[in-house]
């Protein structure tokens, strides 16, 4: 139990990894009118969690879990599958601030990774199954936006948490079917979410970072 409420602690939005900062083009598609209510938002974020970084992420980091696992390798194959400056940003940031602030609190020497490459070589001693390590990662990515979505729309608190209730079972069964794939099992078809990310840098009115 001790193991799940450390991983718990790592993926809350107390963790200072700066992850309220990060929109993931959330802010573009809000300020271009394609996300405007709670069914436009969900539709939007089951997207994002099924054909983009919500897949990739959650397969990255069961192969960080793995026993013998090339981190470094998994960094190099995790940067070069951003699909824009600003998602590397977000990933890249991310990861370095919970690689150290996790070295602080437990005195072991994490470098700084991609997030999800990051957190499974941050995880891995605590042996968790990793398809529940991912069902967590993934439901605190889902929040995150959730969260920002609330504000944002704005949705309003009941909407913004029912977009993430509905979303558990399916939170549920992409970490469990990442836990069985392999690195052939990774791909990404999200056009408009990355081309969101891409019109993002030079919007001209920003709140976040993505």
């Amino acid at each position: 139990m001790t193991a799940l409420l450390t991983l718990v602690q790592w993926l809350s939005p107390a963790f200072p990894t700066g992850a309220f900062a990060y929109s993931h083009g959330l802010e573009r598609v809000i300020a271009a009118g394609d996300v405007t209510d709670a069914q436009t938002f969900e539709q939007w974020l089951r997207n994002i969690l099924h054909y983009g970084a919500g897949w990739q992420d959650a397969v990255l980091l069961t192969q960080a879990l793995a026993e013998g696992a090339d981190h470094a390798a998994l960094d190099a194959l995790a940067r070069a599958l951003a699909p824009s400056a600003e998602r590397l940003q977000e990933s890249a940031e991310q990861g370095a601030a919970l690689a150290r602030m996790v070295s602080s609190l437990t005195g072991r020497t994490l470098p700084p990774r991609m997030l999800p490459i990051a957190v499974g070589e941050a995880a891995a001693p605590l042996d968790l199954p990793p398809g529940q390590v991912a069902q967590l990662y993934l439901q605190n990515f889902a929040g995150n936006l959730c969260t920002i979505a609330t504000r944002h729309v704005p949705l309003g608190q009941t909407a913004g948490q029912g977009v993430l209730m509905r979303l558990l079972p399916e939170i549920e069964a992409l970490g469990t079917k990442s836990a069985s794939a392999s690195l052939d099992d990774l791909g990404s078809c999200a056009l408009a979410a990355d081309l969101a990310a891409f019109q993002h840098e030079t919007q001209d009115v920003r709140i976040f970072r993505t």
